[in-house]
């Protein structure tokens, strides 16, 4: 496993978005674009594919700390600011089914028959380049 996989998996378990992880390298002063960092979490096969160097992930993690953490001055909980995250996403994410009073029904459906026997078309004979001795 290597530092991009390390990254990939913290920004998913996390609920990162690029610009939330561009804040919070800009915490230890590390800065970097969204465009750079959109390399690191590419296809390896990709032609604009970056590894992720040891640098990059040691100041995103300290940063990380402080974002979850806080400081010793500013103290914070990490479960709510995790729990932040969930509730500062687009609108265009969150998907909303429309209230209605009961349940639309739509008719009958078609039954299907399981049971039923499949009809043969016509019969073919596989020659497989062989030839039969009889």
């Amino acid at each position: 496993m290597n530092n991009n996989d390390i990254f990939k998996k913290l920004r998913v378990a996390l609920q990162l978005r690029d610009d939330q992880i561009v804040e919070i390298l800009d915490l230890v002063d590390f800065r970097i674009s969204k465009g750079e960092l959109g390399n690191f979490f590419r296809d390896t096969n990709h032609p604009k594919y970056m590894d992720c160097g040891d640098q990059i992930l040691r100041n995103f993690l300290n940063g990380l700390i402080i974002h979850l953490r806080g400081t010793k001055e500013t103290p914070k909980n990490p479960l709510e600011v995790i729990a932040s995250h969930k509730s500062t996403q687009p609108a265009g994410d969150k998907k909303e089914k429309p209230k209605s009073a009961k349940p639309q029904s739509f008719g009958k459906k078609p039954v299907k028959k399981f049971n039923a026997k499949p009809v043969v078309v016509e019969k073919v004979n596989y020659k497989n380049g062989k030839k039969k001795e009889h």
